[in-house]
């Protein structure tokens, strides 16, 4: 059976024993691949900057926690206790400018010159006729 296999995968000009160890190689390669670890693609790296972003935010909650105050302790009293109405003024409020246009003013319409009448051009006659 093996000889078979070797007769129909020899090349010629190469010795019988040639495509088997070319078909070995082959199936070597694609072995390695399979089992090949992910750091390889580039995803230990990705894995290891996210693992890092992640520690620096626990980090950052763990500090604001420390901030916080305890509840219960130190409570401020409602707001509305607090609250003092504003003077009222007297002065009228100047009206507000009108909002800027979202687009740009229409022009008048061209004016054509009145045929009736109005501003003619000067004529010009050349060459002028000999006198």
């Amino acid at each position: 059976m093996l000889q078979d296999l070797a007769a129909r995968l020899t090349l010629p000009g190469l010795p019988d024993w040639s495509g088997l160890v070319i078909l070995l190689g082959l199936v070597l390669v694609a072995l390695a691949y399979l089992l090949m670890p992910f750091s390889v693609f580039g995803v230990k790296g990705r894995l290891d900057a996210i693992e890092a972003q992640l520690d620096d935010i626990q980090s950052e909650l763990r500090t604001l926690s420390l901030r916080l105050p305890e509840p219960g302790r130190g409570r401020r009293p409602p707001v509305e206790d607090d609250w003092a109405e504003p003077p009222v003024s007297t002065r009228r409020a100047e009206p507000e400018p009108p909002p800027p246009r979202a687009t740009p003013p229409v022009p008048p319409p061209a004016a054509w010159p009145d045929p009736r009448g109005g501003r003619a051009e000067p004529r010009i006659d050349w060459p002028r006729p000999p006198r």
